[in-house]
């Protein structure tokens, strides 16, 4: 057996390990990293990259069904090649991931060791059965995998996970899709406008990551109009029978049972860090009730131990731009190991790349003292560049601290939602209140608009609030 001394260690190689990595080595310090799967990220495997592939040719597609609107007549029907959009997200998405391993590529090969971890001691690690590894500290960066829920699970192949769309040669007739997260509801979506028959199946009226109630019924109200989206799925029991699925199903308002039969069911039901296999308990660190090690997300560090954990690892916010800043924290604050340093995490942002977008930025309406705020609104359904556009539709509200007038927070549903997001968590992160915000240039005409209307909005209740004060 080959026994290794190194002063930090990292599982995992996918954005967070590989940041932890970088941020190690800028140091001059030894690093040790595993990886048990497949080098590549999940980004540009199976998640951001692909999945916004696809999404471009279902809206390359949709598009021609707003041609008459704008008084374009296109006089030969067109049609999806399923072969050929598929054929183009995996050479796509395989030159993605070839940058990647460019990148791992680079790194000494006596830093990397291929196979899966698990703990024997909080200062050692065995990999598979052939590397036994001494180490001060550790940074656990070993991602998630998605959960398929136990009443699909009878399902066999007929039962998919969304990293196995993008095996697919040809896209199928139809499928079910359990779950309007983001996952889901992004692929849902481009798999309906690809000319798939789509049914999707979502819970208690939960849409995304919506917390905003008025938010959430214009996004409900999207939806249901474009595809078969039934948000309140209740009895749901699914049967195989041979190369179909049948989802016999109630909803609130109805009770007589629905089936619906399909070639594929796609659950977008969640994802589960990759931690149970790594006998964290060597550890003797905390861990909460799901096996996760607790931990300061400021710091990454587990406890006060000399363990850190970063990226979907830690269930935290399972995003690539926050794995990346969590290995660079989480490596850095190895680096200074006793020595341990909050370092500054960026204005919370997360988009939804459905149409229209989905985003929210800062605090979430559900954790905001509904006392402490006003509530700026705009609806785009009359908003001038959309509806030039024909993208009129959606509602953005902005959260204001009612004494101060800083911007908390903002959900939204709405052309460009990405756009705006980037601009509303900029100006977030440097604490502007509404009136400094409202100071910066909007240009004409722009969807921008749309966002300075709803600042307007909430600066006029600001000032109602004052004013009554004052008369008090």
């Amino acid at each position: 057996m080959r026994k290794i001394t190194t002063d930090n260690v990292i599982i995992g190689a996918g954005t967070a390990g590989l940041a932890a990595y970088r941020a190690i080595k800028s140091a001059n310090q030894e690093a040790i990293l595993i990886e048990g799967g497949s080098y590549g990220t999940t980004c540009a495997r199976v998640g951001c990259m692909p999945s916004k592939l696809l999404i471009a040719a279902a809206e390359a597609h949709h598009t021609q069904s707003r041609f008459s609107q704008f008084g374009i007549e296109i006089n030969v029907p067109t049609t999806v090649n399923g072969k050929k959009v598929m054929a183009r997200v995996t050479t796509e998405r395989d030159r993605f991931v070839g940058f990647v391993l460019e990148g791992v590529d680079a790194i000494p090969k006596e830093d990397k060791i291929v196979g899966y971890a698990r703990f024997i001691h909080p200062h050692q690690l065995m990999v598979d059965d052939h590397t036994e590894i001494t180490f001060n500290k550790a940074i656990i960066a070993t991602g998630s995998s998605p959960v398929i829920p136990p009443f699909l699970q009878e399902l066999g192949e007929r039962v998919i996970v969304n990293d196995d769309i993008f095996s697919w040669q040809d896209l199928p007739r139809s499928v079910a899709v359990f779950g309007p997260g983001v996952i889901g509801l992004e692929l849902g979506q481009a798999l309906h406008r690809l000319n798939v028959n789509v049914s999707l199946f979502g819970r208690d009226n939960h849409i995304g990551p919506i917390s905003d109630p008025v938010v959430k019924n214009e996004a409900l109200t999207i939806f249901k109009d474009e595809m078969n989206y039934i948000p309140d799925a209740q009895d749901i029991k699914v049967v195989r029978h041979a190369d179909k699925v049948h989802i016999y199903f109630t909803t609130s308002d109805n009770t007589q049972q629905k089936i619906i039969t399909v070639d594929y069911v796609v659950a977008a039901t969640g994802r589960t860090p990759n931690v149970s296999q790594l006998n964290l308990p060597a550890l003797n660190i905390e861990l909460d009730q799901r096996g996760v090690p607790l931990f300061d997300r400021h710091t990454m560090q587990c406890g006060n131990s000399h363990i850190f954990i970063a990226g979907d690892a830690n269930h935290d916010v399972p995003l690539l731009h926050e794995a990346a800043d969590e290995g660079k924290i989480a490596g850095e604050n190895a680096i200074s190991y006793p020595n341990i340093e909050k370092k500054l995490r960026r204005s919370a942002i997360g988009v939804v790349f459905s149409d229209p977008q989905i985003a929210i930025i800062g605090q979430r309406f559900a954790d905001i003292k509904r006392d402490q705020i006003v509530i700026g609104e705009v609806n785009f359904g009359n908003q001038g560049r959309s509806r030039v556009m024909l993208k009129n539709k959606g509602i953005l509200r902005v959260y204001a601290d009612k004494l101060t007038g800083r911007l908390l927070g903002a959900e939204m549903i709405g052309p460009d939602a990405e756009h705006l997001a980037h601009l509303l968590s900029w100006v977030h992160q440097l604490n502007l209140s509404v009136n400094e915000i409202l100071a910066l240039p909007f240009y004409h005409p722009v969807i921008e608009e749309g966002l300075r209307t709803a600042l307007r909005d909430a600066q006029e209740k600001i000032n109602t609030l004052s004013h009554s004060q004052i008369a008090a």
